[in-house]
């Protein structure tokens, strides 16, 4: 069988102008996850990322670990979009004014997020709950299913590609890995993001596959950060 490894970006920029902006601790935490790779002997057969900065510059700072030469590493990264995080900021924006209804001071909690870190997971837990149930579609914005159905496409255009033995690393978001819970073991989408608050920055989450048939083989593993005995490395935005 094959192995897809899901690895979710290393911390971004959470309350900056650019979330989409690896944090010097990111960098770090990528780094472990490349020398711990290595140091299993792990070699990816193919390596894909979505296309947004904190996954790209992830995958780049985690194969530079595992001493990918610099050309081939960098040729050897396919950017596929499919594996892009849904975009929060957008689903926050088509669901505030029904979110102020309930949450007058909504507004400024999400435009100083970073200072009310409990307040904007609530708020925003509000918003997905809302955003996944199917219940309250917003003209012009990306539902759930389609974003589960593009997360899918992806997956499948791998699986078509895939040699029976392949070990592929996809460098993606917490949200897209919930795509895939979802699809491959079948719980509804609110359990899956219930799963998806616990997925911590640079994690690996397994998959083992035959031609389409998959396989859920471990999830969420962070024990590169573990090893390191430093509890400000296991972070989750």
């Amino acid at each position: 069988m094959g192995s897809i490894y899901l690895i979710r970006h290393g911390q971004a920029s959470f309350g900056a102008e650019n979330y989409d902006v690896l944090s010097p601790l990111g960098f770090q935490q990528s780094a472990a996850l490349g020398d711990y790779l290595k140091q299993l002997g792990v070699r990816f057969d193919h390596c894909v990322s979505g296309e947004l900065n904190r996954q790209r510059d992830t995958a780049k700072a985690t194969l530079e670990r595992m001493a990918f030469p610099q050309q081939s590493q960098l040729s050897a990264i396919e950017i596929d979009s499919a594996f892009n995080e849904f975009r929060a900021d957008e689903v926050i924006r088509a669901h505030m004014d029904d979110l102020l209804a309930v949450e007058p001071q909504a507004m400024q909690i999400f435009s100083n997020a970073a200072n009310h870190r409990a307040e904007f997971q609530r708020l925003f837990t509000y918003i997905i709950h809302r955003w996944v149930s199917g219940e309250h579609e917003k003209e012009g914005l990306e539902s759930w299913a389609s974003f589960v159905d593009r997360v899918q496409a992806g997956l499948h255009r791998l699986l078509d590609q895939a040699d029976r033995k392949d070990h592929i690393a996809v460098f993606t978001s917490g949200g897209t890995i919930t795509a895939l819970l979802q699809l491959i073991i079948g719980v509804p989408p609110i359990k899956a993001f219930e799963l998806n608050w616990q997925i911590v920055n640079t994690s690996l989450s397994r998959l083992k596959f035959r031609d389409r048939d998959l396989a859920l083989a471990s999830f969420n593993s962070h024990v590169h950060l573990e090893l390191l005995k430093n509890p400000e490395l296991i972070t989750y935005r």
